[in-house]
């Protein structure tokens, strides 16, 4: 019992004491932890003792000497956030050289580089950062050819950047990137006036596409056409021949001749369909006249025709 009771009381007062003893040797400045990313100044009887910019753990004493162990009593700590910041400006108004009345979106980076002069040197340095890039839009921006002014981003964003970085350093802050985003135009009725002029120049390109197709079919279909005329021309022209030298070929041969034209004659008559009237041989002048006269037979209907006996 006396071993778990010395446990127990050694885990709460390690618990509740090394809290209390870590913010008391901290209070008398025996050390300090810098967190990553943030730089800290202290300041001591209105004057700046020391600046711990590097993260990690620093015993206070060798960086600041004696005056560590009252800089929390009889001055201050104040801790500087040293990580990248950002920031877009929205429509910052500037007229064109033919003046159409613009706006600039302008976004930026930005950082401290001198935490003292970030502190001491301005009241609102983040501010007085946004409004120097706003003047500086409005500065070097005015007065640039419209066609320049959206399409030339780089040499803009450039120009901004060469007129805020000096008076930024003074402040304590750094200019990173600076990069225009976005440029309109300001003036509803011209917007409409644009929007008009693009959707009538957009229907006379697709007017103009069409018929530019149109032409082009139409040389297409008249190229086929005579090309088509030419071989159907052409092939007239041979047919004689070509058949000429068939019936030529044929003719050598009395029989198959004969035979050929038969059939050719069949065929042709068996096409028009004509009428067939059977007569026997035995017959007298009557018959053949009687058959000769027409009958009233429907128009286009014939009579089927059947082999003599």
């Amino acid at each position: 019992m006396n071993t778990f009771t010395v446990a127990v009381i050694t885990f709460f007062a390690c618990l509740i004491g090394m809290p209390i003893l870590g913010a008391l040797v901290r209070a008398f400045g025996f050390y300090a932890v810098v967190p990553e990313g943030r730089c800290l100044v202290y300041v001591l009887f209105g004057k700046v003792i020391g600046v711990l910019d590097e993260p990690g753990f620093r015993w206070l004493w060798k960086d600041l000497g004696w005056r560590a162990f009252i800089v929390h009593w009889a001055g201050r700590c104040q801790v500087v956030d040293m990580r990248m910041d950002q920031r877009y400006l929205r429509s910052q108004p500037v007229n064109s050289e033919e003046g159409a009345p613009m706006g600039i979106g302008i976004w930026y980076e930005m950082y401290i580089s001198d935490p003292v002069a970030y502190l001491f040197n301005n009241a609102d340095p983040k501010g007085s950062l946004a409004a120097n890039v706003s003047n500086a839009v409005v500065r070097c921006l005015s007065n640039m050819p419209l066609g320049s002014m959206l399409e030339d981003r780089h040499g803009m964003s450039q120009a901004v950047r060469t007129e805020v970085s000096p008076k930024s350093q003074e402040w304590g802050y750094r200019l990173g990137s600076v990069y225009i985003r976005k440029v309109h135009f300001r003036d509803a009725d011209m917007i409409h006036q644009i929007e008009a002029k693009v959707v009538n120049r957009l229907r006379q390109v697709t007017a103009a596409i069409k018929q530019d197709g149109a032409n082009q079919v139409s040389v297409i279909t008249s190229t086929a056409e005579r090309q088509a005329a030419v071989e159907f021309a052409r092939a007239a022209a041979v047919r004689p021949s070509i058949v000429g030298a068939a019936l030529h070929q044929i003719a050598r041969d009395p029989e198959v001749s004969t035979a050929l034209f038969e059939i050719l004659e069949t065929q042709r008559l068996l096409e028009k369909r004509p009428r067939i009237t059977l007569v026997p041989k035995p017959a007298g002048l009557l018959t053949p006249l009687l058959a000769a006269q027409p009958e009233a037979l429907p128009q286009g209907e014939a009579t089927p025709f059947a082999p003599a006996r």
